[in-house]
């Protein structure tokens, strides 16, 4: 059945962990350095209990050599891409002008519709989604990729189920994952499916994460819409509005707390964060209630009322509304704990 955040236990039967990350000219410098990190932190946990397990990780492209990135940056690659076969988990990585890179190397979309149901994970980050597209082999899927190029990937290719606002997705041993930062989390979301979900916290605190996002978290976060503003009374607003989620959070309230009259107070926020306040509420609850669903054990009920929804059978259908899912087909979707 497939699932957009990966929990079931290992199947691969070595110590060896194999993980080879796709980069070409032109890839995200980050969608490559990001998992390498990762892995190599977790390596260094699993030698530190003694573990006899490693993640063994290789950077292949189309080309051995230096490989220019979308910076300044150049990685190594190890092996051509012809010469290499999936191991394990195979991680591809997106480019900035992602059009440019598939007509540059089609050899990669022959190499994805060849060899990814050999792989254990097969995996694109970012735009990488294009190669694996372009293959083929999301027809029919549901798929996710940077949220500036989901309307670009659904129009391109229609028979693709295209979710712009996950962190990544799951179906069968593809995964697709959204922008850049993604690329951590899905690796991390690898790490906890391989050696638990302590490894992969560790790991996160090591690389000083803030959150480990699950899967089907969205892309767009209400504390960053709200920082993005710059006027300080709004800011003040937001902040207090975060702070005091159990609240009831009228509208004419916040105007008042922020000393406007209602009319300008809502012309003004939803100028400045682009939502208007009401929705803005809303959407810090839910954000808020899908950290404490699928990050503790706390019931539906209780965690309706931290967050201040006025019963759970309101959070249900504000989160059939904006998820199609109840908060419990919500928790068990997408939960990351072991």
């Amino acid at each position: 059945m497939p699932a957009s955040s990966p929990t079931e236990p290992v199947t691969a039967p070595s110590a060896l962990r194999h993980v080879q990350i796709v980069i070409y000219r032109g890839f995200k410098c980050m969608e490559a350095v990001g998992p390498v990190n990762v892995f190599t932190a977790a390596n260094r946990y699993l030698a530190a209990a003694s573990h006899p397990a490693r993640y063994d990780v290789e950077l292949i492209a189309p080309t051995p050599g230096p490989v220019q990135s979308e910076s300044f940056l150049t990685l190594t690659a190890e092996r051509a891409l012809a010469e290499a076969t999936p191991q394990d988990t195979v991680m591809i990585a997106g480019a900035l002008e992602i059009e440019e890179a598939l007509r540059g190397n089609p050899q990669i979309v022959d190499w994805c519709r060849r060899h990814a149901a050999q792989a254990r994970r097969f995996a694109s980050l970012c735009t990488g989604t294009f190669f694996l597209a372009e293959a083929g082999l999301l027809d029919g899927r549901r798929a996710t990729t940077h949220w500036s190029v989901a309307a670009r990937l659904q129009q391109a290719y229609p028979d693709v189920r295209v979710e712009a606002d996950a962190i990544f997705l799951r179906e069968d041993n593809l995964y697709t994952s959204a922008g850049v930062t993604a690329a951590i989390d899905l690796a991390l979301a690898f790490v906890e499916q391989d050696f638990g979900r302590d490894l992969a916290l560790s790991v996160a605190r090591d690389m000083v994460i803030y959150l480990k996002r699950p899967g089907g978290q969205s892309q767009f976060s209400a504390v960053l819409t709200g920082q993005a503003q710059v006027r300080s009374g709004i800011a003040d607003i937001r902040t207090w509005i975060h702070a005091n989620l159990e609240r009831k959070l009228q509208t004419g309230d916040l105007a008042q707390r922020a000393g406007m009259s209602e009319r300008n107070f809502v012309r003004q926020f939803t100028r400045d964060v682009g939502q208007n306040p009401s929705d803005y509420v809303m959407n810090a609850r839910c954000e808020r209630a899908t950290t404490l669903l699928l990050e503790t054990g706390l019931p539906v009920k209780t965690i309706a009322h931290r967050v201040g929804f006025s019963s759970d059978d309101q959070m249900r259908k504000v989160f059939n509304r904006k998820f199609s899912l109840t908060p419990r087909e919500y928790r068990e979707r997408f939960s990351t704990a072991a």
